[in-house]
C-alpha cells in the first residue's frame, strides 16, 4: 500500500501524466465513469481494494473468499455516499453522478496480484472568442503560505505555472511548447488564478489545477477557442432561423 502513500500526490502533474497513460480520465460534471479492474473475473481467493488519494481512503472492497462487497459510503464527510457500484465478477468501480469533490487519484489493489492507478479529473467548460483574455478561476480566495499551485496544460502534458508561496515564488514557463503560451500568461499571486490574454485555437485543450498543501485537491477545465466567423454565422442563422 505504500505505493499510494503521500508519494503520489506530491509529485508534479506533469510527472503524472507519464504515470498513468491511459489510465487519465476527463469526465463532465454529473456523468458516471469506470474503473476497471482489468480483469475479466475474480478468483475463488482473490480481493480487490479501491482507495482515494485523500488519506489513503478505503471506499470500496470485494473479498470473494469471504463472499462479501463494501462500499464505504461515509467515509472523508459522505462524498461518494450513494455513488459508487461495484462489479461484483470484475471488481470494476463505477462512480455516479460525480462532481468536483471526486477528482483524484484512485488505486485499484488485487491484493497480491496487481495494482492499478487513475487519474481522474472532473472539468468545467470555458468558451473564449479568438484574440480575447480568459480567466481561470482556482477558486481560492487566498493561498495559504504552506501551499503550491501547479497549472498544466494537459493537452501537451506541460507544467505552465508554479506558485510557492513558502519559497514566495512565482514561475511562469514561457518557452514550453515552442513559446505557445509566452507573454500570455498572468498569475493572480493571491488567489493563483490564470489568466490567458490574446487566446488562440493553438491554446484550446484542458488545463489542471494542482493545489499541493495540508489539503491537496485538484480542478480541471476545458477550454474552447472560437473565431469571430463562427459567432458571424451563428448570428445569421438566428436572423433567419
Amino acid at each position: 500500500m505504500k505505493m499510494f502513500d503521500r508519494f503520489w500526490f506530491c509529485l508534479c502533474l506533469w510527472h503524472l501524466v507519464g504515470v498513468f497513460g491511459d489510465e487519465m480520465k476527463f469526465v463532465k460534471l454529473g456523468d458516471s465513469v469506470t474503473l476497471n479492474s482489468g480483469l475479466t473475473e475474480l478468483m475463488d481467493n482473490d480481493q480487490i481494494q479501491w482507495r482515494f488519494w485523500i488519506g489513503n481512503t478505503s471506499i470500496a472492497e470485494i473479498n470473494v473468499t469471504a463472499d462479501s462487497m463494501t462500499v464505504y459510503d461515509d467515509v472523508l464527510d459522505g462524498r461518494f455516499r450513494d455513488r459508487l457500484k461495484l462489479d461484483k465478477q470484475t471488481g470494476s468501480l463505477t462512480i455516479t453522478n460525480i462532481t468536483t469533490e471526486h477528482n483524484g487519484v484512485y488505486l485499484g489493489v488485487v491484493i497480491n496480484r496487481t495494482s492499478i492507478p487513475f487519474f481522474l479529473a472532473v472539468y468545467d467548460e470555458i468558451s473564449v472568442k479568438k484574440g480575447d483574455s480568459v480567466t481561470i478561476n482556482s477558486g481560492l480566495t487566498e493561498i495559504m503560505d504552506n501551499e503550491e499551485i501547479q497549472w498544466a496544460y494537459m493537452k501537451e502534458n506541460a507544467l505552465i505555472t508554479v506558485i510557492n508561496k513558502q519559497a514566495d515564488s512565482m514561475t511562469v514557463f514561457d518557452d514550453v511548447l515552442d513559446g505557445r503560451f509566452r507573454d500570455r500568461l498572468k498569475l493572480n499571486n493571491q488567489t493563483g488564478s490564470l489568466t490567458i490574454t490574446n487566446i488562440t485555437p493553438e491554446h484550446t485543450g484542458r488545463y489542471v489545477l494542482l493545489i499541493l498543501g495540508p489539503k491537496e485537491s485538484l480542478k480541471a477545465f476545458s477550454v474552447s477557442v472560437y473565431s469571430e466567423i463562427i459567432c458571424f454565422i451563428l448570428h445569421i442563422f438566428l436572423i433567419y432561423y
